[in-house]
């Protein structure tokens, strides 16, 4: 998911991936800026992999073009040696998988080239939990004390994302330094919530909006909330949705969509 840490565990995995007598470099490419072959080849393979012992990170590998998938197929042909060649043009290149290490991260894993996925080894991120979500707020924060109970609702609203958690360190840390404490209470993660508007389960603003209208319209379709809200029906559906049904805050049914009896008790919470 997105916000996990993935290209932060990439790192850390990458630290422990060693040569046999040094480190081994690591370098992470943005699968975005990756145009064609030749372009991957001569700013990529030739420089930074042949004849090198490396760790390579493509990230957001959902962006890799068709043609360099398919050029990946045949550079990461399982076999007994560990090494594979690839021609291209005029100039063949060799890959030594007892030197180069490649690691892939996506959020849209459904992007990614079935026949390139079938090549890796696939590994799921668990979602965190809300101990792990408040253990991450406070490694972000060495020099301030958190109150436990505060901590506890500071992990409900980030939504288990991991870069949230870090982000929500800051806001905080720029909180105790205006007002010069070094320890963050309940009453001040209050006062830093009404604030900065975060609302019970991190809903944001158009969530809640959602809900005050499902609340008032029973079987309401997704064409009439998105004529209400001004937001498209493909943002409605991925954007709020998914997010107010993982909470059962909200039912999609044949009929319509509708608010549950915790979506009203969380609108009679707020109000």
């Amino acid at each position: 998911p997105k916000g996990c840490g993935k290209t932060t565990m990439a790192k850390a995995t990458a630290r422990r991936l060693k040569s046999i007598n040094k480190d081994k470099k690591y370098f992470e490419i943005n699968c975005s800026t990756i145009r064609n072959v030749k372009q991957f080849f001569n700013q990529l393979v030739i420089p930074y992999m042949q004849d090198r012992e490396a760790t390579i990170l493509f990230d957001e590998c959902s962006e890799i073009p068709k043609d360099v998938s398919m050029a990946l197929l045949t550079i990461l042909n399982p076999n007994p040696d560990h090494q594979t060649s690839f021609s291209f043009e005029d100039y063949t290149v060799e890959f030594d998988f007892r030197q180069l290490s490649f690691m892939f991260a996506t959020t849209e894993t459904q992007s990614v080239f079935h026949a390139l996925m079938d090549r890796l080894e696939r590994v799921d991120l668990e979602e965190y939990s809300l101990s792990e979500m408040g253990e991450i707020v406070g490694l972000n924060l060495d020099e301030i004390n958190i109150e436990a109970k505060a901590l506890q609702e500071i992990a409900s609203v980030l939504r288990g994302n991991a870069r949230a958690a870090q982000k929500m360190a800051q806001k905080i840390e720029s909180y105790c330094e205006m007002n010069s404490v070094k320890r963050f209470s309940y009453s001040d993660w209050k006062k830093l919530s009404k604030i900065l508007s975060i609302y019970p389960l991190g809903l944001n603003t158009t969530e809640i909006l959602l809900l005050n209208i499902l609340k008032d319209n029973k079987d309401c379709s997704l064409t009439n909330l998105a004529a209400k809200t001004g937001i498209s029906k493909h943002a409605i559906q991925r954007d709020f949705e998914i997010y107010l049904q993982k909470h059962s805050l909200m039912d999609i049914t044949t009929a319509g969509r509708n608010i549950t009896a915790k979506g009203l008790d969380y609108l009679k919470k707020l109000a």
